[in-house]
């Protein structure tokens, strides 16, 4: 499913507009980003929770050469399924 499909489902569940309704998810998206970005994190129970998370820096390699590379440390988002989803999923 991508985007369009999900507001498409989403305003046939709720009888919203399909403006309407993609404007709402814009901004659950957006609000979820920022607040990911400032290392806080999102909670929606029974769905997830989103939360950030430090990859550390390593030594890689070059497949091409051969050569070691620096790979420099990181931000990663992390996303926790909540006990509902994973129940819905394992269900079918």
């Amino acid at each position: 499913m991508n985007k369009q499909e999900l507001i498409d489902a989403v305003a046939a569940a709720t009888g919203e507009s399909k403006t309407a309704t993609a404007k709402s998810i814009d901004a659950i998206i957006e609000t979820v980003t920022s607040a990911v970005s400032k290392g806080e994190t999102v909670q929606l129970i029974g769905f997830g929770a989103f939360s950030t998370g430090a990859r550390a820096a390593r030594v890689g390699r070059n497949p091409s050469t051969g050569a070691e590379i620096q790979i420099a440390a990181a931000k990663t988002v992390k996303f926790v399924a909540g006990k509902a989803f994973k129940d819905a999923v394992n269900a079918s």
